[in-house]
């Protein structure tokens, strides 16, 4: 059965040892630091904060939610003892074939056990982080939901945005250009209307997850999370806004941006490694209503230098995305897909493919590079022969230095879709544009009888002798 909330994740994730307690640390550097050390290394535990000093016992930051293999598979509702390839092929098969699920708008939920309106809102009653250390503020909105409605069709759309948070009565919001939010918020302010928002904090972590990937534009969020889980979300309609949101959520707060009305925002330490992106006018939430649980918790999380809590669910994720996109392109062969957590789960991928027709290395680098799932600030994009392990890094970069001909086996694309996070297109270049690179290493489809034989032993040679010296050879240790 699905999680019904993120207490119920926590406590079937503390039942997996997989959720550590902190007690004591401090929101304006420890929370931070201590998230950031723990995810650096991928299957740390969950990290639950709590008596953090100032606020009351009770009100909570969780982090680190994301960061192993075995969370992202539970809160993806699939086995937990997959590796990483079998990961990426079962929720491959399961976003190809899942239906959409639509939100059951419910009349009560826990998010409504306390309602704070006009002079009772503010956003410091709660213990939000300073999560780097030249960050140039606290920011509630990390492991997030903007939720907004469209306001000719109806369309509900969250995405994890950033909202930094410094005043008790209205925060600052960052997307990115090409971002859903952006195409909602501007067609309220082209209606000469104020765009209301709604910011959602401490949530399924499913939900958090699908925040952060490229859902099609036009499907809202909650349907498609609906259709991972199974099972319709209940959503209360926001009092002041009427925005659906989730019933069992720990934190919400609504409120409404004019166009016009910026305030500084940043920097902030981003998902790229770097505080890219700097100090910019961003647009202000006027926040009207603050909804919450009692003893609320804080999902968030630290971007940093990748792997991060940020990114790492992304690698699976946007793996099979890529691979269901580019089978629905025509591309026939494709034998597995890695978006590399080194890039943040976006910069850099790895697609192996078996060579079924002269150009199919090429044809599969190119739709990759640009395919919807994989669109948005990416940078390199590999291909290589079935034979290459796509999450092994190494046996990648040694495809890459024997089978790529320089001279003839790369591709440029240039301007295209990027972001001022992205550190080489700030602050120069403010049209957020880049260029990306498409290498190509495969075996030369013309010279695939004729390539020097790979220098290696073949797995029923492998199997003979690990079976036969098995006391040397651990089965675990041995790919």
């Amino acid at each position: 059965m699905p999680v019904r909330d993120l207490r119920e994740w926590m406590e079937k994730t503390e039942a997996m040892g997989e959720l550590l307690r902190v007690n004591g640390a401090d929101w304006k550097t420890e929370i931070g630091v201590i998230t950031d050390l723990y995810q650096q290394k991928p299957g740390s535990p969950a990290l639950l904060f709590d008596k953090i000093p100032g606020y009351p016992e009770g009100y909570r930051v969780l982090s680190n939610s994301c960061m192993s293999l075995k969370r992202v598979a539970f809160s993806l509702e699939l086995p937990l003892d997959l590796n990483p390839m079998e990961l990426v092929k079962a929720w491959q098969q399961k976003e190809k074939n899942m239906k959409l699920i639509a939100p059951r708008e419910v009349t009560k939920g826990p998010l409504l056990e306390n309602v704070r309106v006009g002079k009772d809102v503010n956003l410091l009653d709660f213990p939000i982080p300073k999560w780097h250390e030249q960050d140039g503020g606290r920011f509630i909105g990390t492991a997030c939901l903007v939720v907004m409605k469209d306001p000719d069709t109806g369309w509900v759309n969250f995405g994890a945005y950033r909202v930094q948070s410094d005043e008790k009565d209205w925060a600052i919001l960052r997307m990115s250009p090409g971002r859903d939010g952006i195409y909602i918020r501007d067609k309220y302010w082209k209606q000469g209307k104020p765009c209301p928002v709604a910011v959602v904090v401490g949530q399924d972590p499913l939900l958090y997850m699908v925040s952060g990937i490229e859902v099609p534009h036009g499907v809202s969020e909650y349907d498609y999370a609906g259709g991972i889980r199974g099972e319709a979300y209940d959503v209360v309609p926001g009092p002041i806004t009427g925005i659906p949101l989730p019933a069992t959520a720990e934190l919400a707060f609504e409120g409404e941006m004019y166009e016009g009305e910026n305030a500084p925002e940043g920097p902030f330490g981003e998902w790229t490694g770097y505080y890219a992106g700097g100090v910019a006018p961003e647009p202000v939430i006027r926040i009207k209503s603050i909804l919450h649980r009692n003893n609320p918790i804080i999902l968030g999380s630290a971007p940093a230098i990748p792997p991060s809590d940020t990114t790492f669910y992304r690698t699976p994720m946007r793996s099979a995305m890529i691979w269901n996109q580019l089978e629905g392109a025509g591309v026939a062969g494709v034998k597995g897909v890695w978006a590399h957590e080194l890039g943040g789960g976006r910069l850099f991928t790895v697609v192996s493919i078996e060579q079924l027709h002269p150009g199919s290395a090429r044809q599969a680098g190119l739709v990759a590079a640009n395919c919807q799932a994989n669109a948005y600030c990416g940078r390199i994009t590999i291909v290589v022969d079935e034979d290459i392990d796509v999450t092994d890094l190494n046996k990648v970069l040694w495809a890459v230095v024997t089978r790529c001909d320089p001279a003839q086996d790369l591709e440029i694309i240039r301007r295209a879709w990027s972001t001022r996070l992205d550190p080489l297109a700030y602050p120069e270049d403010r049209r957020q544009l880049n260029n990306r690179l498409v290498i190509d290493a495969c075996i030369p489809f013309e010279k695939r009888k004729t390539f020097p034989a790979v220098a290696t032993t073949s797995p029923q040679l492998k199997a003979q002798i690990m079976k036969k010296w098995a006391e040397i050879f651990p089965v675990k240790t041995c790919k």
